[in-house]
């Protein structure tokens, strides 16, 4: 079985997640919603946020939190739309602990099981190539890792549209029906 798989970019606020959820509800294979924010690290304001994507989801989907191993968990999701939102932070999860080569490895080999088991797979990822250079060396690490990233993932994907103000910009291939 061989997945689609679509990348959903965007910065801050643009309409990236809400995108990525009504293209996974025209999917006609049950939804997995993949949310890649540790809760457990959460302060208020990104519990809010969580909360507000949370009141969004359909009652039907399933949600899977807390869990960063993706090769094991798009094994287990097998034949399900995955919808992962978002990459950044699951890239930021990672970081720390894993060098970039390494961690790019990791998603490479994450997209390959995907593919080979899911229906549907929508990443969600922010673009920070655009805006200000970070002022530190962490700051432009990660930015950096970021755009590499995006850049592994679009190279893979079907279907690659990039969000600005809540409109879509289509800069790869055609959308699923």
């Amino acid at each position: 079985m061989s997945a689609h798989l679509s990348l959903i970019l965007g910065g801050a606020r643009s309409g990236k997640s809400r995108r990525a959820e009504v293209l996974a509800a025209c999917s006609l294979a049950p939804v997995v919603y993949v949310a890649t924010c540790a809760t457990t690290l959460a302060d208020a304001e990104m519990r809010d946020r969580i909360g507000a994507h949370q009141i969004r989801r359909p009652a039907n989907w399933l949600t899977v939190e807390n869990r960063f191993d993706l090769p094991a968990l798009f094994a287990e999701l097998s034949g399900r739309t995955i919808l992962l939102d978002c990459l950044t932070l699951w890239l930021s999860f990672h970081c720390e602990a894993m060098e970039e080569k390494f961690l790019l490895d990791y998603l490479r080999a994450s997209l390959f099981v995907a593919k080979s088991n899911a229906h549907n797979i929508l990443i969600v990822s922010n673009e920070l190539g655009m805006g200000m250079v970070p002022s530190n060396p962490i700051g432009r690490s990660f930015r950096d890792l970021c755009g590499r990233a995006n850049q592994l993932v679009a190279a893979e994907a079907d279907f690659v549209e990039f969000q600005i103000a809540g409109l879509p910009l289509v800069l790869k291939g055609e959308l699923l029906p």
